[in-house]
């Protein structure tokens, strides 16, 4: 099965976990709803194509896998207060203004949060789409990654990608096994205390496990939106994380269309 290796490296970027009050709490990887907005932002579509973006987040099977997290300090907590005024206008990925109409008149406090951002990651992707034939398909969501419809950010508006997000396409039985057979950033480092040490951290979809990767831990997630109804997320699917040594990676891309980066 074809699968496509998407590359997620950016000074700041966020992964967004169940946001509970004023906190926007970020995971160590991606969600499915995030990786379905990215790749609706470079088709072109908008926030109003409910069923589209629900029926390309239904059609994702994907495994994910950190190649550089810097340690004990691997996450930034950014505390935000904004007070909106009548037609505040906001930058867009759209090129034009945004009107917004703010709190005047009944709410005259500034808005307060909290948002947490990973800080210096590498995060490699490998998904495909089921069914795989139907429209968008894998070489339609790498072309746009190519050349996207709108500016690309990984998770949240000032996340700017510092790299390529297409990586690849290639050949593989399950989407961890793409990751198996795929070489590591550049940027993943042999010393380093966390990749170099306790191995390479993975997590997939617990259908999908492969017989050469001991789950460490297996759990649910809620990372999937509600397109077509609230916009909410909710449900759940259970996955699998866990290790692999550096040195089992290969150096180079085996059965790419593209080849490595």
């Amino acid at each position: 099965m074809r699968h496509l290796l998407v590359h997620l490296e950016s000074p700041l970027m966020a992964f967004g976990g169940e946001t509970v009050d004023h906190f926007g709490v970020t995971r160590r990887f991606p969600a499915a709803s995030m990786l379905t907005g990215i790749f609706a932002n470079a088709l072109g579509w908008r926030r109003t194509d409910g069923t589209k973006h629900q029926h390309l987040q239904d059609r994702l099977v994907f495994a994910a896998r950190v190649d550089h997290e810097p340690g004990s300090r691997w996450y930034l907590r950014d505390f935000q207060t904004a007070s909106l005024r009548h037609n505040d206008r906001g930058w867009t990925t759209r090129g034009i203004p945004e009107q917004r109409k703010g709190g005047t008149g009944t709410y005259k406090s500034p808005h307060i949060r909290y948002r947490d951002y990973l800080a210096d990651m590498v995060v490699t992707v490998a998904l495909r789409l089921e069914p795989a034939a139907e429209c968008p398909d894998v070489d339609d969501l790498a072309d746009a990654l190519q050349h996207p419809a709108r500016p690309l950010f990984i998770g949240r508006k000032p996340c700017l990608p510092s790299a390529a997000l297409f990586e690849g396409i290639t050949d593989a039985e399950s989407a961890p096994a793409a990751l198996l057979g795929w070489p590591l950033s550049n940027t993943t480092t042999p010393e380093h205390p966390i990749t170099g040490t306790e191995g390479i951290r993975l997590i997939w979809s617990a259908h999908e496990s492969p017989s050469t990767i001991t789950p460490t831990r297996e759990y649910q997630i809620t990372d999937q939106r509600n397109w077509d109804t609230s916009g909410l997320h909710g449900g759940s699917r259970t996955v699998c994380e866990g290790r692999v040594p550096r040195a089992e990676f290969p150096p180079t891309a085996a059965g790419s269309d593209y080849g490595s980066r």
